[in-house]
């Protein structure tokens, strides 16, 4: 018998079992002895009866022991199920054959260990590394037994064109394969150091445990030297046939990957989802191959298992409309462009010393978009294809994205605003299949090894193409797709078919994909039509980048100022006056930061720049709270223009909206008090056209867990919108969209806020920086607005320091000039922030001054306060205050 002391697992569910093996690599009439890890004794003698097995499925070179969290989980009475966690033979502590056992063999040995167990159905597999290769085999040759699969880190095809990962092609060298895999515990030891965060000193002793000794290690070596490395290989049919059965399964699955693992990357997540694309997903950001060992995987599993009894059909959406009579995104372009206006600018670009420099009419730029979409298609882009778009908003973007759309292809847009990190980590998240880009973005494609085939924006050199890695160029493909005759039809995409990934900003944690069908991005532009009037033939400045790719399809002439659209603050007052200008402009957009340096840089402004500002009237801001003062301010430089601030976020834009004259207000009411629920808070208005806002209550620990909803006016809680202009999920991300949606019809925004007695929402600031003071439940907007009206003090933020339930509140103000140094704040400034703070009803405990508040690269305006609240930690604890 093994001896068990490993932990976290139960001496109870460690057993051997004798197989009878029909493997071709034993002789007939061999016996092989098993050990498992098994949960179903255990269950039995509790009373417990299960719904079913979960059969697990170790990699090399770990064993059953990583799957010990699945085997306790599986006994909680809430959700029995059997777990079996199998040692595969030359594994574990399972016996040594002394054979070489190829992939089919090891199909066959794991439904020769089920037939002896007598496992009956429902099972459902769990597998990682060539564990889930074995699992999948296992499973398609048992489908009456089968009721779904889990996959951790695995593949089980290697993308054309590309070799096997580096790290298993040093492995299978001959110079090393055997020392390091067999000889010395190396691959064992680089095997282990891929957990984020690392292995304590136990658990990775029990995962060397059963390794000890050259002789116990043979199994991981064979293991290693049975990867098909090409077609030539023995099991390479055996992988394939796995590969190309699996496109026929239908059976419920889910898919919980690290993406921080440099052998099973997101390229072979790609290829899993393409075989089975009804698959729930999720990428743990930050974890690797170890999934099982970095995330807690056992919740999502279970939480998954309990679907399997229900309807697990598509997520719940906030509208299910019927999927005829929606209007294409670009339709009202089209229109234009075959009407009386198709000769009239429709985009144009800005060069830097304040010229336009290049246009399209409405017709230019659908011959344009029907061009290049042809070209695409020729080279491969189809239906359901993800292209990469990293081009700055300008005319190429805009037949680019328009292009894509027509096709049926899926947009990424992730821009430059989310830094190199950022950037990297969603262009490598959303495995584009193509990369359309400037020079520069092509140069980061290629030293950071960004997915997809690469086209250039401009026609290049044959050796800088070479040295890009572009196949071809926008320009060409235009030309070629435009020799097309007659060309080629393109099949409208369905409404409810991806249509686009866009992606958060980052302030609040990594980047998160946000997927939007054609259907929803339709709704976006019916509701900001119907919100704010903008009908065909208005003339937009953009000076944020999103919008700037709506306004073709508001049938609105649109134009981005001369600025670093990653950057707002870039934006000056002359740039968006010549911006204006040149198309007589009606319309502006543009962030709370870009403003700020407009307003900033307004000395600059000509008599003519003046004018042009003048023809505005409607100016539109969004991203980030804006003060009062500031929107005057504003309002002085386009004195025709109604101001209007919506809240709104990357998952619904927009949801409410205001305008400055609402703002004052509001703002009014809350000074008197004569509308309960005023104030405390931002206030953004009420709903805009087809949206319905709601909140759930704050419970006393600072999180809104219950279920009804309401919007009764001063009850805090998280913000709930349903409306047709809402995402239709997150991107490979199952669980943070579930918990999204998890009331049907509605989507949690993690803004929390409350109502006014008029039906206006207050916001309060976000559900993760709510702060839990002894007996109070801090939300920190209040307080900070109160703060920034002091003199001598730009942006504040307030953050909780220590446990919850007994954080201390501390305000961390920007001072105005920049102070020298960050660190405590002098004591005058500190009673005065104090103060302030006080008459907004939070006592603070400390306060904290920096030269300036971190915030996100794409707004330049949300603060980073859980940055600020580990740095405020730091300081009260006597460390040296540094940068936050």
């Amino acid at each position: 018998m093994v001896a068990v002391d490993w932990p976290g697992v139960d001496p109870e569910w460690s057993r051997e079992i004798d197989v009878a093996s029909s493997s071709a690599a034993d002789d007939p009439g061999t016996v092989r002895r098993w050990h498992l890890l098994d949960n179903g004794a255990q269950l039995s003698r509790r009373g417990l009866t299960p719904s079913g097995t979960l059969l697990c499925v170790h990699g090399n070179p770990t064993w059953s022991y990583l799957w010990r969290t699945l085997l306790a989980a599986g006994t909680d009475p809430a959700h029995a199920w059997r777990v079996v966690a199998v040692d595969q033979l030359d594994m574990g502590y399972s016996e040594r054959t002394g054979t070489f056992r190829r992939l089919a063999d090891r199909i066959n040995d794991l439904g020769d260990l089920t037939d002896a167990l007598g496992l009956d159905g429902p099972v459902v597999t769990v597998g990682h590394d060539w564990g889930g290769v074995i699992s999948l085999g296992w499973a398609l040759a048992h489908p009456q037994q089968l009721a779904g699969v889990v996959l951790t880190n695995t593949a089980v095809h290697q993308p054309s064109g590309s070799g096997i990962p580096p790290a298993l092609r040093l492995a299978l060298h001959p110079a090393v394969h055997r020392w390091g895999t067999t000889t010395s515990d190396t691959f064992l030891r680089v095997t282990h150091s891929l957990a984020h965060p690392p292995l304590t000193a136990e658990i990775r002793n029990a995962f060397m445990a059963p390794y000890r000794g050259a002789e116990r290690r043979t199994g991981v070596g064979n293991f290693v030297a049975d990867i098909p490395a090409d077609a030539s290989h023995p099991s390479f049919p055996a992988l394939s046939g796995v590969a190309e059965e699996l496109r026929g399964l239908r059976v419920p699955a889910l898919m919980l990957w690290g993406p921080r693992d440099p052998i099973f990357s997101d390229r072979y997540l790609k290829d899993l989802i393409g075989r089975l694309p009804h698959a729930r997903v999720h990428r743990f950001e930050a974890a690797g191959h170890l999934v099982a060992e970095d995330r807690d995987i056992a919740t999502p599993v279970f939480e998954w298992l309990a679907e399997l009894g229900r309807d697990s059909g598509p997520d719940p959406q906030q509208t299910n409309a019927p999927t005829d009579g929606v209007s294409p995104l670009w339709a009202p372009l089209t229109e234009l462009a075959a009407g009386a206006a198709g000769g009239d600018i429709a985009v144009a670009e800005m060069a830097a010393d304040g010229n336009v420099a290049r246009t399209l009419s409405w017709r230019e730029l659908e011959q344009s978009i029907a061009a290049l979409a042809a070209g695409l298609k020729e080279a491969g882009v189809r239906h359901g294809c993800r292209v990469s778009l990293m081009v700055p908003p300008g005319v190429d973007l805009t037949v680019a994205l328009y292009a894509c759309l027509r096709l049926g292809a899926v947009a990424v847009v992730a821009d430059a605003g989310l830094g190199t990190r950022g950037l990297s980590r969603a262009v490598k998240g959303a495995t584009p299949d193509f990369l359309i880009g400037i020079d520069r973005a092509l140069a980061a494609a290629a030293v950071l090894g960004w997915p997809g085939r690469r086209i250039s924006v401009q026609d290049l050199p044959a050796a800088r193409r070479r040295i890009l890695g572009a196949e071809t160029s926008l320009g060409a493909l235009a030309r070629r797709g435009a020799s097309l005759s007659p060309e080629p039809p393109v099949e409208a995409p369905d409404p409810d078919a991806d249509a686009a990934v866009l992606f958060t900003s980052g302030s609040t944690g990594p980047a998160k994909g946000v997927l939007y069908t054609h259907r929803q991005l339709a709704a976006m532009r019916d509701t900001v039509a119907e919100t704010f009037g903008i009908r065909p033939g208005a003339r937009l400045v953009a000076g944020f980048a999103p919008f700037a790719l709506l306004g073709p399809a508001l049938g609105a002439v649109s134009v981005t100022p001369a600025m670093d659209v990653t950057a707002p603050r870039t934006l000056t007052a002359p740039a968006l006056a010549d911006a204006a200008a040149a198309i007589d402009a009606t319309v502006v957009f543009a962030s709370p930061a870009a403003l700020r340096n407009v307003l900033a840089t307004r000395d600059g402004l000509s008599g003519p720049g003046h004018k042009a500002l003048e023809g505005v009237v409607l100016l539109l801001s969004a991203g980030a709270p804006i003060p009062e003062p500031l929107l005057a301010a504003v309002q002085r430089l386009v004195p025709r223009a109604s101001l209007h601030t919506p809240y709104g976020m990357t998952e619904a834009l927009p949801v409410t909206d205001i305008s400055l004259e609402q703002i004052q207000a509001a703002d009014a009411d809350a000074a008197a008090g004569t509308v309960e629920g005023a104030g405390n808070g931002v206030c953004v208005g009420r709903p805009v056209h087809g949206a319905r806002v709601a909140v759930v209550p704050l419970a006393a620990d600072g999180t809104a867990p219950g279920t009804d909803f309401v919007t009764e006016a001063g009850v805090t809680g998280e913000i709930l919108v349903s409306s047709p202009h809402v995402k239709e999920a997150y991107d490979r991300l199952w669980l943070t969209q579930r918990d999204s949606s998890s009331l049907p019809g509605w989507h949690r925004t993690g803004d929390v806020g409350h109502f006014d007695a008029a039906g206006r929402l207050w916001v309060e600031g976000r559900l993760a920086h709510v702060v839990t003071a002894p007996g109070a439940v801090v939300t920190p907007v209040g307080a900070e607005q109160a703060i920034e009206r002091l003199d001598h003090v730009g942006l504040a933020a307030v953050v909780g320091v220590g446990p919850s339930g007994t954080q201390a509140v501390v305000a961390v103000v920007e001072t105005v000039p920049p102070a020298r140094k960050a660190g405590p704040a002098a004591p005058q400034l500190a009673g005065r922030v104090r103060g302030a703070a006080l008459e907004a009803g939070v006592n603070v405990s400390a306060v904290l001054a920096v030269p300036a508040q971190p915030t996100d690269i794409r707004h330049n305006a949300k603060i980073d306060r859980t940055r600020l609240s580990r740095w405020a930690s730091r300081v009260l604890a006597g460390g040296r205050p540094g940068q936050p």
